[in-house]
């Protein structure tokens, strides 16, 4: 069976500082994008579609799309503003995306195959791709690879995560906790404080879902704008999209657990790590490119 990759790379990555979708974490400069479509084509993806905005395509395409080129078909699709369904408009003075969920929607018409959804600037691991590709396979197709929480925290600030209630290996709903610490410690919007447990499954937005998805994003997201198209900051979240299909009984979605390490730089501070943990994946051989 085809399966689509689809990789979300439009963000420019604020709190890092910098277009890190492109930054050199490998021995040989290579970046974690790199490492994610080698996974990938191991596990039996044989398309990869990136997710950009045309500000980062030439450096984006000269860099890695260069070199992914090599290793698998390549297909671009836009994100930007004014992809917008006839009717809508964008309001005045509005610089922010519209979100993972518009992100996805823009791959309508190019991805036709099951396909797996990911951050470009997450490093899953190989096992996460092989269960992920192993869940499209299934007739419904719609799953998730979640991580447990203490494989997903730094030690250097704040992460937001989705928190998963799993029954029968399913997926019933994620509540987001914006401020989780290294300790697996949480602070509400309210001040209040509480503790999960480090085992706790967690969403990374690494998503498996079949071309069905496409109408049920293109009607959510007329819905939205429609509601919230005239605020400047409203984004349309692809996990509200799917949490509304799950409680509505049109889907269910799978829950795959991954039992290696996540790694992503969501501060400077993280990059030594990452760094570190790509060279002895690489000098132990898991990585030859």
């Amino acid at each position: 069976m085809d399966k689509t990759l689809v990789v979300m790379a439009a963000g420019m990555g604020s709190r890092f500082g910098g277009l890190k979708q492109v930054a050199a974490v490998g021995p040989n400069g290579e970046a974690i994008l790199d490492f994610s479509v080698y996974d990938a084509k191991r596990a039996g993806f044989t398309k990869i579609v990136f997710v950009i905005k045309h500000a980062i395509e030439e450096e984006f395409k000269a860099t890695v799309g260069a070199r992914v080129e090599k290793q698998l078909p390549v297909e671009y699709v836009f994100q930007e503003l004014n992809a917008l369904p006839k009717g809508f408009t964008v309001p005045e003075g509005r610089e922010k995306p519209w979100g993972t969920g518009h992100a996805v929607l823009c791959c309508k018409g190019v991805v036709k195959t099951p396909f797996a959804v990911i951050n470009a600037d997450d490093f899953y691991g190989a096992s996460a791709y092989q269960k992920i590709a192993e869940g499209l396979e299934n007739a419904d197709g719609y799953c998730m690879v979640g991580f447990k929480l203490k494989n997903t925290v730094t030690e250097n600030g704040y992460v937001s995560r989705g928190v998963c209630t799993v029954e029968n290996g399913l997926l019933v709903d994620v509540d987001e906790h914006t401020k989780i610490d290294s300790d697996c410690k949480f602070v509400k919007e309210d001040g209040s404080v509480g503790q999960l447990s480090p085992d706790t499954v967690v969403s990374m937005n690494m998503w498996g879902f079949t071309p069905d998805l496409f109408d049920f994003l293109e009607d959510g997201f007329k819905r939205f704008l429609t509601k919230q198209g005239t605020e400047l900051k409203s984004e349309f979240y692809l996990p509200l999209l799917v949490d509304e299909l799950l409680k509505s009984g049109k889907k269910t979605a799978r829950v795959l657990v991954a039992e290696d390490k996540w790694y992503g730089v969501t501060y400077k501070e993280d990059m030594p790590d990452v760094v570190g943990a790509i060279k002895t994946l690489c000098d132990q051989g898991k990585y030859i490119f």
